[in-house]
């Protein structure tokens, strides 16, 4: 069955599936052939705003979770997002959302996946 998984850009490990990254900035070192990537989903990632207040600061992570949740609910290009995942996990394809972030479990990949499931 296909799933939601998160997974560092940097990883060495490859999985096979739907590559979308999630950040807003592109991840240093990466080129566009090595990122492999089917979507950027820039405009689905956190705001410039919210991206720098939370510096990937782990004391600051529950508020950038409720933060970024807002900001999923009130973003207009939310549902063609959702819309894509689901046709991607539907095909069968595995759908790994792709961070740059050193933080494995505290950044964004992880609120996308959980808010994803709730609207699959």
């Amino acid at each position: 069955m296909a799933q939601l998984i998160p997974q560092r850009i940097y990883s060495h490990d490859s999985i096979s599936g739907y590559r979308i990254l999630t950040d807003r900035l592109w991840p240093r070192g990466i080129s566009k052939e090595k990122a492999a990537l089917d979507l950027w989903a820039k405009d689905i990632a956190p705001s410039n705003e919210l991206r720098k207040w939370f510096g990937h600061e782990p004391a600051k992570f529950p508020e950038f979770k409720q933060r970024y949740l807002a900001e999923l609910e009130a973003n207009p290009k939310a549902p063609d997002f959702v819309a894509t995942v689901r046709e991607q996990l539907h095909a069968g394809n595995d759908v790994l959302l792709l961070f740059g972030a050193k933080d494995e479990q505290d950044n964004q990949a992880i609120v996308l996946k959980e808010w994803l499931a709730n609207q699959l």
